[in-house]
């Protein structure tokens, strides 16, 4: 614990670098593009309209929060997708980012823990552009923001820390067992579709069955959808006991993550 402590404190000498690679990516990323940052508003709203129209329009959920509405579903989802893509593409740039930057890695000087850092800043800041347009929808759809929207930021800082911690831990196995790369994809898959984004956790199907529920309710994931969904869908308080409980597993994770990392963080030199 001592020496997370240290080193966190060195990271902070860094942030300027931080922030000039951070900068970097981003403008990496929309190189040669037409719309070039619109892609940040554009591909949330994509995918929001696949799933809308697969299970708003087709499947049609019987959930009385949307009250029948395809577009307060809609809603619904955009709440949870956003949040969602910040972190299954955290997760996926964390675990290709030390085998991707090894040419800094093998600077003596470099901190290597930095680049899961900037991968997962990076797509927050896509996040952060995403989150006027949903604010938009929701007055567009005939819902008003709350008083409980300024507790946001709480919920994102659990997924921040969360999200850090598995982006450690992702990046450093990764680099000796590149399968995690394969499995990745089809873990996040199976995340999504366990965690409440496309459903509501208190949707008659899933208050049918009691051991499916207490399943999603381990996912520390579902607490943190759920905290979108109270600050910005339903516009009531946050459950801070399944919040902590979530921000608990956070900060286990993270130390977990971190001490893996610097554990093997002589070997990445040698395997990138």
């Amino acid at each position: 614990m001592v020496r997370l402590v240290k080193n966190l404190k060195e990271l902070f000498r860094f942030r300027v670098l931080i922030q000039n690679l951070v900068s970097r990516e981003l403008k990496a990323r929309y190189r040669g593009t037409v719309l070039g940052f619109l892609w940040s508003f554009i591909n949330p709203l994509l995918l929001m309209s696949v799933y809308t129209i697969v299970f708003g329009f087709i499947l049609k959920p019987k959930d009385p929060a949307f009250d029948g509405s395809p577009w307060f579903y809609a809603l619904f989802l955009f709440c949870g997708i956003l949040p969602w893509v910040w972190f299954s593409s955290s997760s996926i740039e964390s675990a290709n980012t030390l085998m991707s930057n090894g040419n800094l890695i093998k600077k003596i000087l470099f901190p290597a823990e930095i680049l899961p850092i900037v991968a997962l800043t990076s797509n927050f800041i896509h996040f952060s552009l995403g989150l006027p347009i949903l604010i938009l929808f929701i007055f567009v759809f005939g819902k008003t923001l709350t008083l409980y929207a300024l507790l946001l930021p709480v919920v994102i800082l659990v997924q921040y820390v969360f999200s850090l911690g598995f982006g450690f831990l992702l990046s450093a196995l990764t680099v000796h067992f590149r399968d995690i790369k394969d499995i990745l994809g089809n873990l996040l898959t199976f995340w999504f579709f366990t965690t409440p984004i496309v459903y509501s956790l208190n949707s008659p199907p899933i208050q049918e069955h009691p051991a499916i529920k207490a399943i999603l309710i381990l996912n520390p994931m579902t607490h943190i959808m759920e905290g979108y969904h109270d600050c910005l869908f339903y516009g009531r308080m946050i459950h801070w006991s399944s919040l902590g409980l979530s921000f608990l597993v956070a900060l286990v994770l993270f130390y977990v993550g971190y001490a893996v990392f610097d554990r093997l963080r002589d070997s990445f030199p040698e395997e990138v």
